[in-house]
């Protein structure tokens, strides 16, 4: 019994260190494609474990993608400019576990997270919810995580459903940061409920999520459904934290005076420090994550206005994480 018990304890540790699906290596660390099996069903993702973890408890940061990106766009495998492959780096020096899960095929044929926009026709229907829960049980049943601080980010349709965590699952995640989304105007999910950390990046130039509200989409169009407002999402979590302070302010130096603006930061505590509620205003940006060393084309450009330049999104997103936790 003592030779079995110890053959099954190194199986799951080995597994940690899977270079291909179900394969047992005995790689220490990098970056792995694997599946899971939810009722079935086949879901996609990627995790990137750091050097010498050994048998610390980490922390995990998912990194949610836009709808109609694969993962293999989110780690740069596909050849792509990709200010998320970014997060691996930080993960060797941080020590933390990367997870960039994939959404099931919508309307058009290619990934989408069902995020709770009820008028939206084009996103798949998963339970993307209890994937996101039972990667995070996978991921411990090979590699210790620290249960309290498991964190999110997402951008576009990714960002919705990191919101969408926010209103169903708040007490999983130590902070949440979103990119170029906003709260759905007609949710399926309601409204949250709870006071989180969150992040805010969005462009005010954004032609697929309206700064402002209204229908998504470049040209807007109604089967992509309906977002708020930043400063309306923004407001609904401030009210949840009991912010009524007057926010800290911080203009970003303009190192890219041809991206279309400087970034504004505004940093809302209420009087306890915590819960934070933070808005990056990008001012002049588009529908991407702002990066300083991954530049979208001039074509990627076209399509969705100017990236900024002058901030790196993961830097400033783990700096907000690093030292949150849940009780």
């Amino acid at each position: 019994m003592k030779v079995l018990s110890f053959f099954i304890l190194f199986l799951l540790l080995s597994s940690c260190n899977s270079k291909q699906d179900d394969v047992n290596t005995t790689i220490p660390s990098g970056l792995f494609y694997k599946h899971l099996n939810i009722n079935g069903i086949n879901r996609r993702y990627a995790v990137y474990i750091p050097q010498n973890i050994n048998n610390d408890k980490l922390p995990v940061v998912f990194e949610l993608h836009g709808g109609g990106v694969y993962i293999e766009d989110m780690t740069g495998d596909s050849g792509y400019k990709t200010p998320y492959k970014l997060w691996m780096q930080i993960a060797d020096t941080a020590r933390f576990i990367v997870v960039y899960p994939e959404g099931l095929n919508g309307a058009y044929n290619a990934p989408t997270w069902n995020d709770c926009r009820e008028d939206c026709l084009v996103n798949s229907g998963a339970d993307d919810v209890n994937f996101i829960e039972q990667l995070i049980s996978e991921i411990n049943r090979t590699c210790p995580v620290d249960f309290h601080r498991i964190y999110i980010s997402g951008t576009s349709n990714g960002g919705l459903m990191s919101l969408r965590m926010a209103v169903e699952r708040p007490q999983i995640f130590a902070a949440f940061a979103v990119t170029a989304a906003a709260l759905p105007a007609v949710s399926s999910c309601g409204q949250p409920q709870s006071s989180v950390n969150i992040l805010f990046m969005n462009g005010t130039d954004d032609n697929h999520m309206p700064y402002h509200g209204g229908t998504v989409s470049n040209p807007p169009n109604p089967a992509f459904g309906t977002v708020l407002s930043t400063d309306e999402t923004v407001n609904i979590f401030k009210e949840l934290a009991q912010i009524n302070n007057l926010p800290e302010y911080f203009l970003f130096p303009d190192l890219d005076p041809d991206d279309g603006g400087q970034v504004e930061k505004f940093t809302y505590k209420n009087t306890a420090g915590e819960p934070q509620v933070i808005l990056y205003k990008i001012n002049g940006g588009g529908h991407s994550a702002p990066s300083i060393r991954e530049q979208y084309s001039t074509l990627f450009e076209e399509k969705f206005n100017k990236q900024n330049h002058d901030i790196e999104m993961v830097f400033e997103v783990w700096n907000f994480f690093r030292n949150k936790s849940t009780p």
